[in-house]
């Protein structure tokens, strides 16, 4: 039986839901859905993007937001009102600070136009390679 490598994912999310999904250590992604959260694998590291500072404001944030790591395997439920059951993973998150992606943009791979480097973003998740992930985290979690 093989190993698997880890893999690097970006959630895009507000800095507001990043925040609260940091203080519950918890993962969600496109608005609750199930299936990206099961391409994630326990030990992969990941990355929260937030190009809005509130949900449904104008305000723009443009900064990584939070870095962790997928504890375990389970994707559950999680009954946040009458009508909104989103489907979450645990996340162990580590200590860094707010990175903005401006100066980075250049140097990503996973950003290929230069010109419109917001479009890898429109999915909500996406998975990037590891130099990329190293790039980031390196000023995330400087001291």
């Amino acid at each position: 039986m093989s190993i698997r490598e880890p893999k690097y994912w970006i959630i895009v999310a507000s800095k507001d839901h990043v925040k609260s999904a940091m203080e519950q250590g918890i993962a969600q992604s496109c608005h609750g859905k199930f299936a990206p959260l099961k391409r994630m694998r326990k030990d992969d590291f990941l990355l929260f993007y937030s190009g809005k500072m509130t949900l449904g404001k104008p305000e723009s944030c443009q900064e990584f937001t939070a870095i962790g790591k997928v504890i375990d395997n389970e994707i559950y439920l999680y009954q946040v009102s009458e009508d909104f059951c989103p489907s979450r993973r645990n996340i162990d998150f580590f200590e860094s600070k707010d990175t903005s992606i401006i100066p980075l943009i250049n140097d990503l791979d996973f950003i290929q136009n230069k010109e419109s480097w917001g479009y890898p973003f429109r999915f909500g998740i996406l998975e990037i390679n590891q130099h990329d992930f190293d790039l980031i985290s390196s000023k995330m979690l400087q001291n």
